[in-house]
């Protein structure tokens, strides 16, 4: 895929930068044949003598860029003639071509939206890692975040976007959805997405982030008292939820301490969120509609698994090359 151009045998002092060994490690680790094996039934392959449509896994790169990078459509056309990193992670060489434009891009995109394809890299990515040895655990931890919406209604139908909607947290109110996660305990991978809408409490969901396997569950005080819904999705699972006071009820100091070493286990969780919201910039929804969005957030978490165990997996290639 990468090609050098004629400026690079001049660039003497040139410095190889974070970006540039983030795109080189994500080149190496990432099961490119497979998932594009997953596009390819639905990737347009016209007959005659048109224009060819662009590669799909020169699109799936461009794709990606977009969630790592926190792209628009244009951004990413504008990124690509901007950057010699990221024209060289999609192979792209400007004396020899131009860069996809924006039309290009979205229409890509639509198509991994209309065919859900998001959900299934996110799977496809989750069994090549259990294969390469990152096997699920008896542990879950549980939890949720909200990603902002546009609140305003100064559109052409003066209107907020109806999949959305308001929920508070504390005295602060805010507009949007939900990213519900369930992530293993051991190897801090993402193994169960549902988007929501903002208002849709935590608890409701609990039953789809269990895999079924658990032996225990984390989570903080908004999953408390779903001792039931544990029980009936994972049997074997005890409840290690954070207890929760209340305005009459007051936690004894016994409780607040095994709350404290719970949250231990449980702020693992936060590394997720971490990268996906501080690394990749995801903490506003870029479209409108919840389907849209659940695309976006399937395709950010099969990435941020790929970051969480990026160090694993460059670890054994580099003892795969030495045997």
């Amino acid at each position: 895929m990468k090609q050098t151009s004629l400026t690079d045998s001049f660039e003497k002092y040139r410095k190889k930068t974070r970006k540039e060994q983030f795109l080189e490690d994500m080149e190496t680790i990432i099961p490119w044949k497979e998932l594009c094996e997953a596009i390819e039934p639905f990737y347009p392959n016209p007959a005659g003598a048109g224009r060819r449509p662009i590669g799909i896994e020169r699109m799936l790169r461009i794709h990606f860029l977009q969630h790592w990078f926190n792209l628009s459509d244009p951004a990413a056309e504008e990124a690509l003639y901007d950057s010699r990193s990221m024209r060289q992670f999609v192979g792209i060489d400007l004396g020899e071509e131009p860069a996809p434009d924006e039309t290009t891009i979205c229409k890509f995109r639509h198509l991994m939206e209309a065919h859900n394809l998001g959900g299934r890299l996110f799977y496809l990515v989750n069994q090549y890692l259990k294969e390469d040895g990152s096997k699920v655990s008896r542990g879950t931890i549980v939890d949720a975040s909200i990603i902002n919406a546009p609140s305003s209604t100064k559109n052409k139908k003066k209107q907020r976007d109806p999949d959305m909607h308001q929920t508070r947290k504390g005295n602060q109110w805010y507009f949007g959805m939900k990213a519900h996660i369930g992530v293993d305990s051991k190897t801090k991978l993402i193994h169960s997405v549902v988007a929501t809408p903002a208002n849709v409490h935590d608890s409701v969901i609990l039953g789809d982030l269990l895999h079924g396997d658990e032996s225990r569950v984390w989570g903080d005080s908004a999953y408390a008292g779903q001792g039931g819904v544990i029980a009936e999705h994972a049997p074997r699972a005890k409840d290690f939820t954070n207890k929760k006071g209340s305005r009459n009820v007051t936690l004894s100091d016994r409780d607040r301490a095994k709350n404290r070493n719970k949250s231990k286990v449980r702020a693992k969780v936060e590394h997720l969120f971490g990268v996906m919201k501080g690394q990749f910039g995801f903490t506003k929804v870029r479209y409108k509609g919840l389907d849209k969005n659940a695309h976006h957030l399937f395709t950010s978490c099969a990435l941020v698994n790929l970051v969480m165990a990026k160090k694993t997996l460059l670890r054994r290639q580099r003892l795969l090359i030495q045997a």
